[in-house]
């Protein structure tokens, strides 16, 4: 198994102290949001014999086995990240396999390039994930029934979110939901930042249930998407738990630490809460307008100790190890690709010692026993 030495991004809204705290160094003052673990050609983890890139193209096969080679191709199907947020991310949602396949080609047909900032799709695969919090972690995931959401803006006494209120209460979900995004996100920029503005100093006086967006309108002034996330559900993640997020769901997160996974891809719509290119009728495509529970998720123990987190996905499979101290050693070994990152005390993975932030990439069929007393995130694929 190979021991990685993974790049870790600098975005505008990481925390500056929450991956250098797991990692024990000392922070540099800059933001630090993702490292990422994995062969994205964005940012590949880096190995003795190459970058993870360099070294699956050598012999996917060997690297991969056979079947997930078979199943998706000769590339690692997912990207393994810690992602901390030390300021909301922008609204966002994530297309579908059909949705990516067409929206690239169109893009490349039309001549746009790869880096342009209005850009929609960077690659034609889809972008499901799943975020497992290490800290308390909060995020906003998925639609409110709508008449719970009429109930939060009419409380904030705005008369120009009356007509939203409204249409809420008046049309079917689907069309309520969808009429009443695409109104806000298509209105006069000047009467939205009015609409903002009052509305925030409603949500810093009332509290409670509008205190999520009270921090969204601070860091975002202005912004139609503030408006936008009190559309949604506001969910707490307490360590180990987590979310999943499927196409067209939007969402964000807030603030926190966590482990995420994704299928390997960077295809990204933004709804709002960023200086960034919003496509509004390309994201009225894949936004699915329909409410829902944010459906936290919780470990499944499995006999052996390893408790894993379902979802429906093949392109990836996280799941975790409690290796209490004295416990005897567990054999992880897959005919699948693993990473294998430690997030807390000591654990010897093979020859190599992980502490926290530390990780390893074990290749199919490599011999994978970990011990010591810690928890190692196990990441691989379904094939």
């Amino acid at each position: 198994m190979d021991r990685l030495d993974n790049t870790i991004r600098p975005y505008a809204w990481g925390s500056p102290t929450a991956i250098p705290h797991l990692l024990g160094v000392e922070p540099t003052g800059e933001p630090q949001a993702e490292m990422w673990l994995g062969a994205h050609p964005g940012a590949p983890s880096r190995t003795g014999r190459g970058t993870l890139v360099e070294v699956i193209e050598a012999a996917p096969e060997r690297e991969l086995g056979e079947k997930a080679v078979a199943k998706f191709g000769p590339r690692l199907p997912f990207l393994l990240k810690l992602l901390a947020a030390g300021a909301p991310l922008s609204l966002q949602v994530h297309p579908d396999l059909t949705q990516a396949k067409e929206g690239y080609a169109d893009e490349e047909r039309r001549g746009i390039p790869i880096d342009a900032p209005h850009r929609n799709y960077k690659d034609a695969n889809h972008k499901p994930e799943l975020i497992c919090a290490l800290t308390e972690f909060d995020g906003l995931c998925g639609f409110r029934p709508p008449a719970r959401a009429a109930d939060l803006l009419d409380a904030l006494g705005v008369d120009s979110l009356k007509p939203y209120v409204d249409l809420l209460h008046a049309q079917p979900e689907e069309a309520a939901l969808r009429e009443v995004l695409t109104a806000i996100l298509t209105a006069d920029p000047d009467e939205m930042a009015h609409t903002v503005a009052a509305a925030t100093a409603a949500c810093d006086r009332l509290g409670g249930d509008h205190a999520p967006y009270a921090g969204l309108a601070h860091h975002y002034p202005g912004d139609p998407g503030v408006i936008a996330a009190m559309l949604l559900n506001h969910v707490r993640l307490q360590p180990g738990e987590a979310l999943f997020l499927g196409a067209g769901i939007p969402h964000a997160y807030l603030s926190g630490l966590g482990v995420e996974i994704m299928a390997n891809s960077d295809n990204v719509l933004r709804c709002g809460l960023t200086p960034k290119h919003v496509d509004v009728p390309e994201l009225l495509r894949v936004v699915r307008f329909e409410s829902g529970d944010p459906g936290v998720l919780r470990p499944e123990a499995a006999p052996d100790g390893e408790e894993v987190y379902e979802t429906p996905i093949d392109e990836f499979r996280l799941s975790r190890h409690v290796l209490p101290e004295g416990a005897a050693a567990h054999d992880l070994t897959l005919t699948t690709p693993q990473i294998l990152l430690c997030t807390a005390g000591t654990v010897r993975a093979g020859e190599h010692t992980l502490t926290p932030g530390r990780s390893v990439f074990v290749p199919a069929g490599e011999k994978a026993e970990v011990s010591g007393t810690g928890t190692v995130f196990r990441a691989t694929v379904i094939a």
